[in-house]
């Protein structure tokens, strides 16, 4: 998904709120300010919350995620007052089990009391990529590129955050390597 301002890859939602935080090569905070924080909400279809949190929060909670996803792509266990952090978000969203009748079978169901804000939508982008074994997250192997991406890939292969930017480059790279003279 393209946005003038910020990148939207579209994986997970929680993994494009982290990829607003500042690293290089441009090393600018996407998100300075609540208005800033407001348009990306906008952005990625959410449901602002700018009136209900204050921009420590938002950035408190933005690097606790990036820490997870670093920890995530390494292969390693999430520190526990992350997963806490998001326990805590998500407990804000009120709402009540329903039981459904679906294809002959009784099932309960949650149902929001409301729509989620966004820092409960990105708590629960979170919580979906964690439960769903056959995700992994990685980080863009892409020159200067340091994007996290969800991998949904059969065999987990996948390297950067987008072909058409990063995976690109490379191609173009290895045509000019492969068309360039052999040395006399």
């Amino acid at each position: 998904m393209s946005d003038p301002e910020f990148t939207l890859l579209g994986d997970a939602i929680w993994l494009d709120f982290i990829n607003t935080a500042a690293t290089p090569p441009d090393a600018r905070d996407l998100l300075p300010d609540l208005p800033a924080y407001h348009r990306w909400t906008k952005a990625s279809k959410l449901v602002s919350d700018t009136d209900h949190v204050s921009l420590e929060e938002v950035r408190g909670f933005r690097i606790q995620l990036a820490h997870l996803a670093a920890a995530l792509s390494e292969d390693r266990q999430p520190r526990s007052s992350v997963i806490q952090a998001i326990n805590e978000i998500l407990a804000r969203a009120g709402g009540h089990q329903q039981l459904l009748r679906v294809k002959g079978t009784w099932r309960t169901q949650f149902t929001p009391g409301r729509h989620a804000s966004a820092l409960e939508a990105i708590a629960n982008s979170v919580a979906l990529t964690l439960s769903e074994s056959a995700t992994r997250v990685r980080r863009c192997t892409g020159e200067n590129c340091t994007l996290f991406f969800a991998d949904y890939s059969p065999n987990h292969s996948r390297r950067f955050c987008s072909a058409a930017t990063c995976g690109k480059r490379l191609r173009v790279e290895r045509r000019r390597s492969d068309r360039s003279p052999a040395p006399p």
